[in-house]
């Protein structure tokens, strides 16, 4: 297995909303990530953005995605999670460049597709507990999480442990 670096990660949610769409019918709670400490902060960082969340939403906004869920917006990265709407227990996932909103591949090596980064893990496990606790869309639709920073630890451990196993 060939690990790449990544780089450090410290997610810091800074704002959280509801995106109502003009089709009156799909609703997505809205969660804003800065990933502070890194390099090219105006990448990672909404502070430092030359995109504000205003902008982005009323983008969003015009794109309309359909549905019902949730969704995370890094300035580099946007992900659209819905639930399905032929298997409402299964949660769809899509991902757009934040700047112009055009796709993004999850797929990732090996035939792996990506998930999700911790920030994103943290806010589908409460959205997922929300959505199945819920008995209406209404009831689901009521909160929000409160999840306000998540540094990790090491950034670097799964590479020092396939090295050291060497």
């Amino acid at each position: 297995m060939n690990v790449k670096a990544c780089l450090p990660y410290r997610s810091k949610m800074i704002r959280k909303t509801w995106l109502r769409l003009p089709d009156n019918r799909s609703v997505f709670k809205l969660y804003f990530f800065s990933l502070i400490g890194r390099d090219e902060p105006e990448r990672y960082e909404w502070e430092r953005s030359t995109l504000t969340p205003a902008a982005f939403e009323a983008n969003l906004r015009q794109m309309a995605p359909e549905g019902i869920g949730f969704i995370t917006a890094f300035p580099h990265l946007t992900k659209v999670f819905r639930f399905a709407p032929a298997a409402e227990t299964i949660l769809h996932v899509r991902a757009f460049r934040t700047r112009d909103l055009t796709p993004l591949d999850l797929g990732r090596e090996d035939n792996y597709m990506e998930f999700a980064c911790y920030a994103e893990a943290v806010i589908a496990a409460y959205e997922y507990r929300q959505w199945a606790g819920a008995g209406t869309v209404p009831d689901y639709l009521r909160t929000l999480s409160d999840f306000p920073d998540g540094p990790v630890a090491s950034h670097t451990k799964l590479g020092e442990y396939l090295n050291a196993s060497n």
